[in-house]
């Protein structure tokens, strides 16, 4: 595997600690601060809403100044969210707080782009395994981001004020980290084994999206992430102040989602190389379905970790899939208005459910948040059935 992913991967592990830290104290803080507790998980919602709106932007960047400025300057920003964070619990400011959120989602955006980056710096065959590999640094995070939330709150009195700091650290270290990639080498491989080189015209987008293959693969990515987000966000205001389980179990529920969500990436690219990515989506379906029933069986401990374990897993399966067959519709010297059209879909609809998680959860009710995912699932089947008759027509006309 080649220098430039292992260097994304550690870079992965540190300056994703920062979003498990958001994630768990987010809707906590938020029912603190929040005028109304339906805005309890805004502040999850503004950092999702920042990814989302950053997409575009920074992808125009990378192409105009390469991805290794972009890359520092993202883990910057997220350390310099750590400083706004602190000001706005030390003052109870809650519009302070959610742009602190906001921040750094932006600078996730930056690391979403990661993935691709590890695709362009191996061979085509190898891509499947570079794209798991990168995300195997959100297992560390998803030990590290936690426990330097709880450690923060233990070594400094002030509420919050140690956890942020770590944020920050964090942050930068990931940027220290990135200081090592080497952008002349991201591309080489991929050029020694793609037909379809930077001299090749660039085809429009419509064309492109013309194809049922391009949209199972958005859609893979969009509600493996949405999904997972909605649900996941609900959990720790659900867990700790409806149903009144303790902050430390709610932790650690939260962290085996975490883990669930990255641990699979140890193999998950193995599966999709030997099995296909079809497959590997049907399996990451149908863990989404034994979620939904799994939680609805009851409010017990037990009910939510394997509910939320179930979850991550699906979401490493829908997201990588996703992620390795978008690249396959694609030239070289499309990447960047691709990758930010794919991830502009993903992170809107991850916005949108982070945003209606605390109202649907608060108005409807758990039972209702849950059974709202269905449809969805479904829709993804539909897109695939789409897309094998079309195969299955373009394949007939091409024999005839």
């Amino acid at each position: 595997m080649a220098k430039n992913v292992w260097i994304l991967t550690l870079a992965q592990a540190f300056a994703m600690s920062a979003t498990p830290m958001m994630m768990l104290l987010g809707g906590i803080i938020g029912a603190k601060l929040a005028p109304s507790e339906a805005l309890a998980t805004l502040p999850i919602a503004s950092m999702v809403i920042g990814v989302a709106l950053s997409v575009v932007p920074v992808s125009r960047l990378m192409r105009r100044f390469g991805r290794k400025p972009l890359f520092i300057a993202g883990a910057l920003w997220a350390a310099t969210s750590g400083g706004v964070a602190i000001i706005a619990t030390g003052q109870q400011w809650f519009a302070l707080f959610c742009l602190s959120g906001f921040m750094l989602g932006s600078a996730g955006a930056v690391v979403q782009q990661y993935r691709f980056a590890a695709m362009e710096s191996v061979s085509a065959e190898l891509a499947p395994k570079a794209a798991s590999r990168v995300l195997v640094g959100g297992l560390v995070a998803a030990f590290v981001g936690p426990e330097l939330a709880v450690l923060g709150g233990e070594l400094i009195s002030l509420p919050y004020v140690g956890a942020f700091m770590f944020l920050s650290l964090v942050s930068l270290g990931a940027a220290i980290i990135l200081s090592f990639y080497d952008s002349q080498a991201e591309v080489t491989q991929q050029q020694a084994s793609d037909a379809r080189l930077d001299s090749t015209p660039a085809s429009p987008l419509i064309h492109i999206l013309a194809t049922p293959g391009v949209w199972v693969a958005i859609s893979a990515a969009t509600i493996g992430y949405a999904l997972m987000s909605f649900v996941m966000t609900a959990t720790p205001l659900h867990m700790h102040h409806i149903e009144h389980h303790s902050l430390a179990d709610t932790k650690w529920v939260i962290q085996s989602h975490i883990i669930a969500m990255y641990l699979p990436s140890l193999f998950s690219g193995y599966l999709i190389a030997k099995w296909g990515t079809s497959k590997m989506m049907l399996i990451g379906l149908l863990a989404y379905v034994v979620t939904i029933v799994v939680a609805l069986m009851g409010a017990e401990l037990l009910n939510y970790w394997l509910a939320l374990v179930l979850l991550g897993i699906g979401w490493n399966f829908l997201f990588v899939s996703g992620t390795v067959l978008l690249p396959r519709y694609y030239a070289r010297s499309e990447r960047y208005s691709m990758q930010s059209f794919n991830d502009s879909f993903v992170f809107g609809a991850q916005a949108i459910a982070s945003l209606s998680a605390g109202w649907v959860i608060h108005l409807l009710g758990w039972q209702v948040l849950l059974l709202s995912c269905i449809p969805f699932i479904a829709l993804h089947l539909l897109l695939m059935a789409w897309q094998y008759f079309y195969s299955k027509q373009a394949s007939a006309v091409e024999n005839s």
